[in-house]
């Protein structure tokens, strides 16, 4: 009997090495331990950035996560992924296509402001969202409420085959760099409101779209203010190899995406297979359903729409990080250090061009996730987050400055621009 007194004691050791393991584990996965802080910031010392920071204060205050699970990029992202936001609202626009060269038809969704803008200007902006979304997404929803309210026209594209309630008129779909209907779009607002100014935002492949649209063509960036990129990872080439490593579950986040990509890709079969022979289609399909990554989709199907002979051509072709440095309005590039998607190594792009370019700011934040950028107290976030308010306060700042200022002969905000040299 002697021997068995002990085993009370031993149990209890096991339930409390039990609930400290799990307490570890939750402290772990959740990341408790991490602090906060404000964005780790790259940028040169001039008159104009100085002026954004003072004016922005996100972009120099902590960006305070939700206490219990806002530190997890994973949870920030899976949030955003299913969600998108919380209770967020239904703005009213009016749908626009528009036919393009090669039969496409090019949606996008207008929305008028819901005020005057604080300079008394009209200022649009030009919205790109993220990989196969469009307008009816929740956080484009959010963020255009945000906007409207607070005097901005907003033109979200609805990215070529991404609404499952538009046919495609031609065999083609949204690729990751293509610019065209995004350039569709923002001529259109130019010829509609002779007299607005754009304010440019991408959000993750919507990111690399308009900076590489932006670097294209130096005409591109006439009328334009600012631009704003969220979360792009730059380079589809140095991507690709970060995203077949199961580091951050990148892997898993991987296949997740492809399995969304072929959904659209599917939904649109006739327009896109249609024209070619049984056989053809068959093995199109084949190894559509067979892929498990991004990858093979882009090398099977997607490269395919633009005529690159090679994955590899594909994703240097798309890319913004050729383009990017022909940039020269201000240019706003955020990221997150716990951003599931968005390899560290990628980071070097935005970090290198903010410390050699004048008009480039990098806020780099410890937590967000991608695209989540939640905030909120303990447990429930917001439904406003802190991407939504630095979008609109870094805006804000440069209308202010350009408002402020006396006018050069060319009216625009650029790198080395007369507005520079005389503050």
């Amino acid at each position: 009997i002697s021997d068995l007194i002990p085993l009370p004691a031993m149990f209890d050791g096991m339930k409390l090495a039990a609930v400290a393991t799990v307490l570890y584990i939750i402290v772990r996965c959740l990341n408790l331990k991490s602090p906060t802080a404000p964005p780790d910031l790259t940028y040169q010392d001039t008159p104009l950035n100085r002026f954004l920071l003072k004016s922005c204060p996100q972009l120099t205050k902590e960006y305070i996560p939700p206490l219990l699970w806002g530190k997890s990029g994973h949870l920030q992202t899976a949030l955003y992924g299913k969600l998108g936001r919380v209770s967020s609202p239904h703005p009213t626009g009016i749908r626009k296509y528009l036919p393009m060269q090669d039969g496409a038809t090019a949606t996008f969704d207008l929305f008028e402001p819901l005020g005057d803008h604080r300079t008394g200007d009209d200022i649009t902006m030009v919205i790109c969202p993220g990989i196969g979304n469009h307008s009816e997404k929740h956080y484009i929803r959010t963020f255009v409420d945000y906007a409207q309210k607070d005097g901005y026209r907003c033109a979200v594209l609805n990215h070529l085959g991404a609404l499952p309630n538009i046919e495609l008129t031609s065999p083609r779909m949204f690729t990751y760099g293509c610019t065209w209907e995004f350039a569709a779009m923002v001529g259109y607002i130019k010829r509609a409101y002779p007299q607005t100014q754009l304010i440019v935002v991408g959000f993750s492949l919507g990111g690399n779209i308009v900076c590489k649209f932006l670097g294209e063509n130096r005409t591109n960036q006439e009328r334009v203010l600012c631009c704003v990129s969220v979360c792009q990872g730059y380079s589809a080439l140095r991507a690709q190899e970060t995203f077949l490593q199961w580091d951050q579950f990148r892997r898993f986040y991987n296949f997740l995406m492809a399995d969304n990509m072929k959904k659209i890709i599917l939904s649109h079969r006739h327009s896109l297979f249609g024209g070619s022979s049984v056989k053809t289609i068959d093995t199109e399909l084949s190894r559509l359903y067979t892929a498990t990554s991004l990858m093979q989709i882009d090398d099977n199907i997607m490269r395919k729409f633009h005529g690159h002979s090679s994955l590899k051509e594909y994703y240097e072709k798309e890319s913004c990080v050729h383009y990017i440095h022909n940039v020269n309005v201000p240019l706003l590039l955020v990221n997150s250090a716990d951003d599931p998607l968005v390899h560290d190594s990628l980071l070097t792009i935005p970090r290198t061009l903010s410390a050699k370019k004048q008009n480039v700011i990098f806020a780099l934040t410890l937590h967000g996730g991608h695209l989540g950028f939640f905030e909120g107290a303990v447990l429930f976030p917001q439904p406003l987050t802190w991407m939504d308010k630095v979008i609109v306060g870094y805006a804000n700042a440069i209308c202010q400055w350009k408002k402020q200022k006396p006018p050069c002969q060319s009216g625009q905000l650029s790198e080395g621009s007369c507005v520079e040299e005389k503050a």
